[in-house]
């Protein structure tokens, strides 16, 4: 009696390739929107509307301090959704941080404030700030693991840049929609801010954010989990506790990430939120002197540079390919430790739109340069089972040291008559020391996903689930 023909199994469903880059670019474009908006407003409305019985600078600070919260709240959400990243997988996670962190934004858009309910409003916006940095805590990881480990081979550096191309799309659409209502709610022409814009108009950008959030929901749920993944869970090498194993296993790594970030934040939040505060300061008011012009002139400026960003976040990614991850990052770190050094006589010293925005251009393309490797380089830091965990920790935490306090402490170094060169050397410094973390760093370019051994930075074999 023959035997029966054996039936074919069908192999594993893979997502397709433009539906991962859609998936990790739309997930990061909705959180940087969400930043970016509220970054914005910080600086535009929120110390009026929430810190209104304090000086300008000390309602400035206020704010910024609101602004910094979510940076201290970004860890919990790299150890929440980590955790369950690499336990559960990255999809549903990826679902989880988003509804997280797209909710919060929605809801201060919602915020009453101070003159309606008193210190409540402060109080709330700080709870849905932290929010926010939860949900944030663990989108990122997810969606440059996403990205690298459906990678093409040898195309790893350009899909994972893909996760940081969110940063200036978010960028563009956040504060494109800023100048809209300006333009539609102008300030008067003695800079006294327009009534309705104050009142209702600011709200605007938070609302519209529950329509991103749905088509990232969308996209997401259509994904199926990366093979890389599910290789670990049929081996049985899931880790049961991967924060614990991070740190037992791959904490050269965690140290080695956050340095390495940590001139990537600096700069980009320079170039943002300082850089917007200092160019819509007047010219010649106490108790700072900026460059004097209007929220809608300099944010035009400001999207002009991050054009730039977002042409070169991907080219950065070609290169990290072609020549690999440190050698493409360690001359940025240079270029970027130079840059920091010509903030008095470039930014500060003139007033003219063409000097502005090549300024704005030039550490723009930086952001881009340093920013594109970083969604290769930390998730080829650690191995498969505790790399969602990992690379959030590293990212994260780096914000905390990096951009939480960084328009704060920009502040501070900004003196009284406009000198801003202390503001740059900042930023040098913050450059020489992600330039030490570099050089630190054993190159990850080939290196495979699938191993759950000794991560790029030196960490012990990790075979054993813990």
């Amino acid at each position: 009696m023959s035997a029966a023909p054996a039936t074919p199994t069908s192999a594993p469903r893979t997502n397709p390739r433009s539906r991962v880059v859609i998936a990790s670019l739309v997930g990061t474009s909705i959180e940087f929107y969400d930043f970016y908006v509220y970054a914005t407003a910080a600086v535009l409305v929120f110390p009026t509307l929430f810190f209104p019985n304090e000086d300008p600078v000390a309602s400035q600070l206020s704010s910024f301090v609101t602004f910094a919260l979510a940076f201290f709240a970004r860890p919990v959400g790299s150890i929440l959704f980590g955790h369950f990243g690499d336990r559960v997988g990255r999809k549903t996670t990826l679902v989880a941080s988003l509804l997280v962190m797209g909710t919060a934004t929605f809801l201060i858009g919602c915020l009453p404030s101070f003159d309606s309910v008193g210190v409540l409003a402060p109080v709330l916006l700080a709870v849905l700030r932290f929010a926010q940095g939860v949900g944030l805590g663990g989108e990122w990881s997810g969606a440059a693991l996403l990205a690298t480990e459906n990678a093409p081979e040898g195309k790893r550096g350009v899909f994972g840049s893909m996760p940081q191309l969110g940063a200036p799309i978010g960028f563009l659409l956040a504060n494109g929609l800023f100048i809209a209502i300006n333009a539609a709610m102008p300030a008067g022409a003695d800079g006294t801010p327009n009534a309705d814009f104050q009142a209702w108009g600011w709200r605007i950008p938070f609302l519209l954010s529950a329509v991103l959030v749905l088509v990232g929901l969308y996209v997401r749920f259509r994904l199926v989990e990366s093979p890389v993944f599910r290789g670990v869970q049929e081996s049985g090498s899931v880790a049961k506790i991967p924060l614990g194993r991070v740190f037992r296993t791959s904490w050269r790594a965690v140290v080695v990430g956050t340095f390495g970030m940590v001139a990537t934040y600096v700069l980009f939040y320079f170039m943002t939120t300082f850089t917007l505060a200092y160019g819509t300061t007047a010219t010649s008011l106490a108790p700072k002197i900026g460059l004097g012009y209007s929220r809608g002139e300099f944010l035009t400026l400001l999207m002009i540079g991050v054009v730039f960003f977002g042409v070169f976040t991907p080219v950065a990614g070609l290169l990290a390919d072609r020549f690999g991850r440190r050698r493409t990052l360690i001359p940025t770190t240079i270029g970027i430790a130079l840059f920091g050094l010509t903030f008095q006589f470039w930014f500060a010293a003139s007033q003219g739109p063409i000097t502005v925005v090549t300024f704005l251009i030039v550490g723009l393309s930086l952001m881009g340069l340093t920013f594109g490797p970083m969604g290769a380089l930390l998730p080829e830091l650690f191995p498969t089972n505790v790399r969602y965990t990992g690379s959030a920790l590293a990212y994260n935490i780096a914000s905390i040291l990096g951009a939480s306090l960084a328009p704060t402490i920009a502040l501070a170094l900004w003196r009284p008559d406009g000198d801003i060169f202390l503001v740059g050397l900042y930023l040098t410094i913050a450059a020489v020391v992600t330039l030490v973390a570099l050089l630190l760093v054993r190159e990850t370019r080939g290196r495979d996903l699938d191993e759950a051994e000794a991560t790029a930075a030196g960490t012990a074999p990790d075979r054993v689930g813990s």
